[in-house]
């Protein structure tokens, strides 16, 4: 054989293997199980769309935000009744603590609480308390 053939048969092998080699890099029409596609869109196309009444508002907007904000709040552990209470610095505030193991290491001490105010305002319950230095 000469080398014209060889270099024919050469190029033959080489273009028929990059060929089969793209044909394997080809994505698969149907996606696999796990992800999802067609069968989402098959499935809401068989939901029927209610619309929503005028006036008519969202469940997000009108439920109040179930957590409310923490605080961050100074004042003197005191202990009255046999509760500890918060008494806030300068005012005449005072919250019972709801944590009344953790509150008995800083009666009688100034301290820095974070934490939330129940509902009602009464209770304040402790996140974090430390001392004042």
């Amino acid at each position: 054989m000469n080398r014209r053939h060889l270099l024919s048969i050469f190029l033959v092998v080489a273009s028929t293997s990059f060929l089969v080699a793209q044909e394997a890099q080809k994505p698969s029409p149907v996606p696999p199980s796990d992800i999802l596609g067609p069968q989402l869109i098959a499935w809401s196309q068989l939901q029927q769309p209610q619309p929503m009444q005028q006036g008519e508002q969202s469940s997000s907007q009108t439920q109040p935000d179930p957590s409310p904000a923490a605080q961050t709040l100074t004042g003197t552990v005191v202990k009255d009744a046999g509760h500890y209470l918060l008494k806030v610095a300068g005012s005449s505030t005072a919250y019972e603590l709801d944590d009344q193991d953790r509150a008995s290491h800083y009666e009688g001490k100034e301290v820095k609480v974070a934490g939330v105010l129940d509902a009602k305002g009464k209770s304040f319950h402790i996140i974090n308390i430390e001392l004042i230095s």
